[in-house]
């Protein structure tokens, strides 16, 4: 199963200042500027079992490319596996284009995350821990420096995979959940 998402527009940015040194008992500082270098948009698809990922980079963000991302999958799965892809409700996913790809593909199904609940969608942990481990903190004079670092990521992540696990049971969520609302509702405000 893989869980396929999008970002658009991940930019190349450089800070105007380099990061501020940090000392035993300081947070990292950075200046609040930073300079554009321009713009790219990743495809990705995450194998839920194995935690492994399949990117592919396009300077647009069309069904065209979507396809061309989609042969990409089929080129990565072995073709004695059905494919079953969460995608989420982005109109890139329905057109007519993306609908006779997958007439043609029968041994791909695809599965709709619910409007609004793209955090159902573990790709997007997937993309968190990208910003936060490889983007946030990097510098970023082009484009391309910025989608090899991506491809650093992705290369090293795929060397040592690991699968996304939710350490606490629904019950457990829940009853957060529960206590949370519970706190809020009462606060006397």
């Amino acid at each position: 199963m893989l869980c396929v998402d999008e970002k658009t527009q991940i930019q190349a940015l450089d800070r105007s200042q380099p990061l501020l040194p940090m000392r035993p008992g300081q947070a990292e500082r950075r200046t609040h500027d930073y300079v554009r270098h321009g713009t790219t948009s990743l495809f990705a698809a995450l194998e839920v079992k194995s935690g492994r990922v399949v990117g592919d980079f396009h300077a647009r963000h069309r069904s065209v490319e979507f396809r061309k991302f989609l042969d990409r999958i089929e080129g990565a799965v072995p073709n004695e596996l059905d494919v079953h892809l969460i995608l989420d409700n982005y109109g890139t996913h329905k057109t007519p284009l993306i609908h006779r790809w997958l007439a043609r593909h029968p041994r791909f199904h695809v599965h709709f995350t619910p409007t609004s609940a793209s955090w159902l969608n573990l790709v997007e942990r997937w993309f968190a821990a990208l910003t936060e481990k490889q983007i946030r903190r990097g510098v970023h004079r082009s484009t391309r420096e910025l989608e090899q670092a991506i491809r650093r990521y992705i290369e090293s992540t795929n060397h040592h995979p690991k699968p996304f696990v939710w350490t606490k049971s629904a019950d457990e969520i829940l009853a957060s959940v529960s206590r949370f609302c519970k706190r809020i509702s009462d606060s006397g405000h």
